[in-house]
């Protein structure tokens, strides 16, 4: 269906200046620029709109010749597949000449570029990231995306079993779209595609597989998502291991509880980690960053210790810990104890101590333990460490006679009788 009704005509977003004029740059002289992809769906849905990619009819060359001449900053990104990056006023937009695939294998599909925007549109994964809109709010659909769209349907373009075999990660890319976008049971020409091909994951890169996935497990629909994955035999490949989809769920509504922002570390840990050796496996697994890795050891470190129900306990691990890793450990203990009933006010209460206590710092120095004649090397660093954990035992005291009683149990001072005769 080309040129359906205007459905996105006089849209505020579209009357942006710095869209306005590279639309207005881009387009005439024997050329068509338009919208595509994510903001045209997005804005249909009414959902926020991201970065806005452009596609034109123009080579790269002629891309570069025009925003140049415009006096925007263009720089050639992704020129071999013709993709040119135009910032203006600080914003960055892609543009990309239309293609047509030659030989496709993976992300690095060999092209030719083009002007006919309906093989533009067959070539792209799902039919709702196929539409595209002129600067006058007109959107043209080659594929019967918006019938999709309207259904909440996540349907590959063509063949399903063609468009995966162009590309493996569109195995993740449907169940995550479908999460995010989706109403329902997945397509399922689509669904028995993605099952007959799940070999085919192993020849992807791991970077691709965790940006999807954590994607995924962030999207509105994930946890119904992630069990069709499961009973597909789609999830136990990508983790390595056996999924945790209760604990996920009850991941979810701790941060809706709390009213957290959702965060694929706390939902991975509460997917696929028990112990540290599951921290270990996702991190060569998944390719995670050293952070990422760090935060899940932490949150698999003894997390079924956690209690609600002892304050100076909780107190202790929030300073041994700091904020971040505290509230990572705490809610991957509250997902698990899920749920608690009346109890449920005492896991709030522990999970937002670090908004009501701060940690106070350790009072001590080496100075004070050299003052009482403890040796420089190994004594001093553990008296240092004595007296640090009989501060935290003894609940942080912050009175100048608590910490002498400390620093005297740990490093005595030895007194003589007054009568003693002084040397």
């Amino acid at each position: 269906m080309t040129g359906a009704p205007a459905l996105l005509a006089g849209a505020a977003w579209l009357r942006d200046a710095a869209l306005v004029r590279l639309l207005g740059v881009l387009n005439g002289g024997g050329e068509e620029a338009r919208i595509v992809g994510g903001a045209v769906r997005n804005a249909l849905l009414g959902m926020p709109i991201g970065d806005i990619d452009i596609a034109t009819t123009a080579l790269p060359e002629e891309v570069m010749r025009r925003v140049s001449a415009a006096g925007f900053k263009a720089v050639p990104t992704g020129i071999e597949h013709g993709t040119v990056t135009v910032v203006i006023d600080g914003r960055p937009f892609e543009v990309t000449t239309l293609r047509e695939d030659v030989e496709t294998f993976g992300r690095h599909a060999k092209v030719r570029f083009g002007r006919d925007w309906t093989a533009d549109a067959q070539r792209r994964d799902f039919t709702m990231n196929a539409l595209s809109l002129t600067a006058d709010g007109v959107v043209h659909d080659y594929v019967r995306g918006l019938a999709d769209l309207r259904a909440r349907r996540v349907r590959f373009i063509g063949e399903a079993a063609t468009r995966i075999a162009e590309d493996y990660l569109r195995i993740l890319r449907f169940f995550r779209f479908h999460a995010t976008y989706g109403h329902g049971a997945p397509d399922p020409e689509g669904l028995s595609a993605c099952i007959a091909a799940r070999a085919g994951l192993e020849q992807l890169s791991r970077e691709r597989v965790r940006m999807e996935l954590f994607k995924l497990l962030v999207a509105p629909h994930a946890v119904a998502t992630l069990a069709i994955m499961t009973e597909s035999g789609l999830l136990v490949p990508v983790l390595g291991g056996v999924p945790d989809l209760a604990g996920f769920a009850n991941m979810v509504k701790v941060e809706a509880a709390l009213g957290i922002e959702a965060d694929p570390v706390h939902r991975l840990g509460a997917l696929a980690v028990r112990v540290t050796e599951d921290a270990e496996r996702l991190w060569q697994r998944l390719r995670l960053s050293n952070a990422e890795h760090e935060r899940l050891a932490s949150m698999a470190d003894r997390w079924w210790r956690v209690s609600p129900a002892d304050d100076k306990a909780a107190r202790a691990l929030l300073y041994r810990l700091g904020r971040e890793r505290f509230t990572d450990r705490v809610l991957l203990a509250f997902a698990r104890a899920w749920p608690q009933g009346v109890r449920d006010a005492q896991w709030r209460s522990l999970a937002t101590l670090p908004a009501r206590w701060t940690p106070p710092a350790f009072p001590l120095k080496a100075a004070d333990f050299l003052k009482r004649g403890v040796a420089r090397g190994p004594a001093l660093g553990a008296a240092l460490r004595a007296a640090e954990e009989a501060w935290i035992e003894a609940d942080f005291p912050e009175d100048e006679a608590a910490v002498e009683a400390i620093s005297d149990r740990v490093a005595p001072i030895e007194r003589r009788p007054l009568d003693e005769p002084q040397n």
